[in-house]
């Protein structure tokens, strides 16, 4: 998305989309994961330079606000970045879980200036996994390059193994 065009329109209904989705298909199977680029950094450990990204796509108080939501407490209200308030859905961000109250590890880089080598990234990658799943996870890791020169993508993949 980019505030305030048609592509962040779509963000929205896909967000929407996610709501009611994750609910349902926690229902199907409660070993269950959601995996790829969410293009959102969830909080302020999730952005290097988040001071200077609250008013940009990918960390917007309202794009926050859903996943404090979709990791929420099931059924408990949760209060979002934008002041909104709803339901948590229960589901567990495992990269989050894993790394701790840390900040990052980040999962995507700009190309431009030193951002890499800096780690002046961003955290929007995930593995959101149901609470039953993610009790299952072995291993976590962000396989980011050894180096600026080494990279096949801005983002770095994020692997979890998982004990089933």
């Amino acid at each position: 998305g980019e505030v305030d065009t048609p592509k962040q329109d779509e963000k929205w209904k896909f967000l929407d989309a996610m709501s009611e989705r994750l609910p349902a298909l926690r229902a199907h199977n409660p070993l269950a994961v959601v995996v790829g680029d969410l293009n959102v950094g969830h909080d302020q450990r999730d952005i290097k330079n988040w001071k200077g990204n609250v008013k940009r796509a990918g960390f917007l108080p309202r794009e926050r606000a859903y996943f404090s939501r979709f990791f929420g407490a099931e059924g408990e209200q949760v209060e979002g970045a934008d002041g909104s308030t709803g339901p948590g859905l229960g589901w567990v961000d495992v990269g989050r879980e894993q790394a701790g109250d840390v900040d990052g590890p980040y999962t995507w880089w700009s190309w431009r200036g030193q951002a890499f080598d800096n780690d002046s990234g961003w955290r929007i990658d995930y593995q959101v996994a149901t609470p039953d799943l993610a009790a299952k996870v072995s291993s976590y890791t962000v396989d980011r390059a050894a180096a600026y020169d080494q990279r096949w993508s801005d983002h770095a993949p994020v692997v979890v193994d998982y004990e089933l």
